[in-house]
């Protein structure tokens, strides 16, 4: 029977072998890891200025597309016409 197992363990020993060091790495790493309480303790303020800049995108975002759909024309078309001048109509011959 101890022969029968060892010959199992021969055969799979690559498997073992790499599923020891797998776990050895992976605690490695939990280990030399901080914590993330630290990581957002040293990090909120920049967590929280993200946070306020995208909800003002998104606020402005929805005022400026309402204030384009009560004026009924596109974005920048106004503008756009200003700074083109007169067409080609308005030029005497």
């Amino acid at each position: 029977m101890a022969i029968e197992f060892s010959a199992r363990i021969m055969h799979s020993r690559y498997q073992i072998t790499t599923a020891v060091v797998g776990l050895l790495l992976v605690s490695l790493v939990l280990y030399a890891l901080p914590r993330f309480v630290t990581v957002l303790a040293y990090f909120w303020p920049l967590f929280a200025s993200t946070a306020v800049f995208m909800v003002v995108i998104l606020v402005f975002g929805g005022i400026s597309q309402l204030a384009n759909d009560s004026h009924g024309e596109k974005a920048g078309k106004g503008i756009l016409d200003y700074v083109a001048g007169p067409g080609d109509e308005h030029h005497d011959q």
